[in-house]
């Protein structure tokens, strides 16, 4: 049943919000230039990779030393706008669809993390990742990784429909009051508990 309204659901908000989708992709053409989305692997359910889809909102501007410049100097205005109210997850809506996520669950995560979860935090893999989830609604970027994490598991033990439900209408609040997008001190999110080597960052 959850997959048939994940479904529906999704192909539902994709047809409502094909012009605001073009639009969006127009305007990033124009301003950006291409491409239009950020793909990157995140890790799905049972652990199992994906490319997440998102519109972009960064260039991949680089240093002397050719590296990717920090996030809060690659950010665009346009691409800042679209994060802040969210907008430049809707082409997610599509992995929905495909089946790699659900419109509710935990975020999905850089696949390089997983090596970084502690035994009981690797639990938030038993269900396909979402658009939205438990921790989005109680603090979303503002609360650090450990609650993050224990906020997804608390998520995977006490599911249901109608929580969801109540998730997804908790959401749209957060979405318009735009709370929580950006970490303190951070343009995105901090790295989930850095190794020596960098691994993608959250975007």
């Amino acid at each position: 049943m959850r997959r048939c309204i994940d479904v529906v659901v999704a192909a539902m908000t994709v047809l409502v919000c094909a012009p605001v989708l073009a639009a969006i992709a127009a305007a990033l053409r124009h301003r950006q230039g291409p491409p239009t989305f950020f793909r990157q692997s995140r890790l799905g359910w049972e652990g199992r990779p994906f490319d997440l889809w998102k519109f972009r909102t960064m260039t991949d501007e680089q240093g002397p030393d050719g590296e990717l410049l920090p996030d809060e100097q690659r950010l665009t205005p346009f691409g800042r706008w679209l994060r802040s109210t969210s907008l430049d997850e809707l082409p997610e809506l599509w992995n929905v669809l495909r089946g790699n996520m659900s419109l509710v669950g935990p975020r999905p995560l850089p696949v390089a993390y997983r090596e970084r979860f502690s035994l009981t935090e690797e639990r938030r893999m038993e269900i396909r990742p979402g658009l939205t989830g438990w921790a989005q609604i109680n603090g979303r970027n503002t609360v650090d990784w450990d609650e993050r994490l224990a906020l997804d598991v608390w998520y995977v033990d006490h599911r249901s429909l109608w929580l969801d439900l109540r998730i997804l209408v908790r959401t749209v609040g957060v979405v318009l009051s735009r709370q929580g997008v950006t970490a303190e001190g951070s343009a995105t999110m901090p790295e989930l508990r850095p190794a020596a080597t960098g691994i993608p960052e959250i975007r």
